[in-house]
């Protein structure tokens, strides 16, 4: 059993609008992940810009590192929620300062924001397993997001990995991490525009 799995998890309740769309979310960040990486050799995709710049297999092994950070406090969050029955529907108020914050992700940045240290790559570690991993935790997510359904995406919270003292809705959990996934993969994308990218050989 592997830490992408949430066989602990209750059976998911009925999808709402807002759950449709993160599961969208999810399956557009693969598709983007298919055509930046597909047909890359592995030195393309280690190909760094700078000696201290990430390269594509970096951004993704950042976004998978992310992924597993957050697994343990999201399904704490579903599982407490079914627990003690918070249920709702949409729409769903959430938060000001996270909803600001999902905002400040999305490409193409508007700021350089650096990552918390355990989110932080190790540069030239990542492979070319970063690839297939990021494929199994998009679907990862999408299982936890199926198994909110029915859920008070707004009234469920969850601590955030980076510091105890940021709580979040399991809404804004799901937004975010949609939200990280597209400006990592836009940061991918640019570091395949470089001019000096090296070739297909």
């Amino acid at each position: 059993m592997t830490s992408v799995e949430s066989k602990d998890l209750p059976a998911p309740g009925p999808l709402n609008d807002a759950l449709r769309d993160y599961l969208r979310q999810f399956e557009d960040a693969k598709e983007r992940a298919v055509q930046l990486f597909a047909g890359l050799s592995p030195a393309q995709a280690q190909w760094q810009p700078a000696p201290e710049s990430w390269s594509m297999a970096d951004c993704l092994q950042h976004l998978n590192i992310t992924a597993e950070q957050y697994y343990p406090a999201m399904d704490g969050a579903i599982k407490g929620g079914r627990e003690r029955g918070v249920k709702g529907t949409p729409p769903f108020r959430h938060g000001f300062f996270v909803n600001w914050f999902v905002r400040m992700l999305e490409p193409p940045p508007r700021r350089r924001l650096k990552a918390p240290t355990k989110f932080r790559v190790g540069l030239g570690s990542a492979d070319e397993t970063e690839f297939p991993k990021f494929m199994a935790h998009q679907d990862a997510l999408a299982r936890r997001v199926q198994q909110s359904g029915g859920l008070h995406l707004a009234r469920v919270k969850l601590v955030s990995p980076v510091s105890p003292l940021l709580r979040m809705s399991l809404g804004q959990c799901f937004a975010l991490l949609a939200a990280h996934e597209r400006r990592h993969l836009w940061q991918a994308a640019a570091v395949r525009r470089n001019p000096r990218f090296p070739p297909s050989t």
